[in-house]
């Protein structure tokens, strides 16, 4: 969970997008041990959520960065080292609603709990302080990563089909919202979300 922790904090300060989709790869491939914690652990699971988490998604990622032409985040709604800073903060705050909630007995280390929230909330914010159509896809991967990490915490035998159904669900959003991406970039010449507000019917 270090890796995650860690992970999540570059790709708020970074702006590099290739860079930022390596380590969105980095974390899914983090993430998809999270089942080896569990005592009901399925080995064909984790090799599943690897293989779409680490290695797929990243991989679309990538494709439409290099169909786009966009290698940088130019212009964020919040700069790099603020929004830094609001990510050390919104840790603080994940690790004191983490272990302050009253939670039934977990399935994984107790610090998956703080991990997760820290992703849901980070997450939210890169969709929300980004302008970059594919920064936003990025954020709503870190985003799915804590709602992955947070129903892991209580995985039973069940939940493992559960989650297997929500990464198919996931795959399929991020390659909609590649093809999104691609034809934004091809009518506009440009994946800056914040212009297409200017345009008018």
């Amino acid at each position: 969970m270090a890796v995650v922790l860690m992970t999540t904090l570059i790709i708020l300060g970074s702006g590099r997008l290739v860079f930022c989709i390596r380590l969105v790869a980095v974390q899914g491939m983090a993430m998809s041990l999270l089942p080896l914690a569990s005592p009901d652990n399925a080995l064909p699971f984790t090799l599943g959520t690897f293989a779409i988490k680490g290695i797929l998604l990243p991989w679309l990622l990538l494709r439409a960065r290099r169909q786009a032409d966009v290698y940088r985040e130019m212009n964020p709604v919040v700069g790099f080292g603020t929004s830094l800073v609001i990510g050390v903060l919104m840790l603080a705050a994940s690790f004191g609603l983490g272990t302050r909630l009253p939670l039934p007995a977990l399935s994984v280390p107790a610090i998956v709990v703080p991990a997760a929230f820290f992703n849901l909330f980070s997450g939210l914010f890169l969709m929300i302080g980004r302008r970059t159509a594919l920064t936003q896809v990025l954020g709503y991967l870190v985003m799915e990563n804590g709602i992955y990490a947070f129903g892991m915490s209580f995985a039973n035998r069940q939940s493992n089909l559960v989650e297997l159904g929500v990464l198919l669900d996931l795959a399929v959003g991020v390659f909609v919202m590649v093809l999104i991406i691609f034809h934004i970039s091809r009518q506009f010449e440009h994946t800056d979300v914040d212009q297409l507000n200017r345009l008018k019917g």
